[in-house]
C-alpha cells in the first residue's frame, strides 16, 4: 500500500472552516476504487494544524488519485487557506490495513 501523512498549517481565519473546505475533496477521494482511507485530525497543540492520514491500495491507485479532477481542483482551491506549504511523508509499505498494537492488547 501507499501510506501517506500530510501536515497542513492553515491561516488562523481558516482553521474553523478547514474541514468544510476539504469536505468535497475528502468525499470524492474516499469514493475512489483504490482508496483505503482518507482521515483528517486536528492537532491538540496547534488549532491551525491538520493532519491527513491516507492510504491507497497500490502505486496505480495513488497515481490515479493524483491524476483525478478533484485532486487537481484541490491543488488550486486549498492553498489560499494555508499559512505554509504542507509537509508530507509518503511510503510504500507491505500492508493492506492497520495492524493491532502488540504492546497494548484490549481484552
Amino acid at each position: 500500500m501507499i501510506f501517506i501523512v500530510v501536515k497542513f498549517k492553515t491561516k488562523p481565519e481558516w482553521a474553523d472552516r478547514w474541514l468544510d473546505l476539504v469536505g468535497p475533496f475528502t468525499a470524492l477521494t474516499r469514493a475512489e476504487a483504490g482508496n483505503l482511507w482518507f482521515d483528517w485530525s486536528r492537532s491538540v497543540d496547534d488549532p491551525n494544524e491538520f493532519v491527513l492520514v491516507e492510504a491507497f491500495f497500490d502505486q496505480a491507485a495513488g497515481e490515479a488519485h493524483v491524476g483525478s479532477a478533484h485532486f487537481k481542483a484541490a491543488m488550486t482551491e486549498l492553498p489560499p487557506a494555508l499559512a505554509s506549504t504542507p509537509k508530507i511523508i509518503s511510503q510504500t509499505i507491505d500492508a493492506s490495513d492497520w495492524s493491532e498494537m502488540g504492546e497494548m492488547t484490549v481484552e
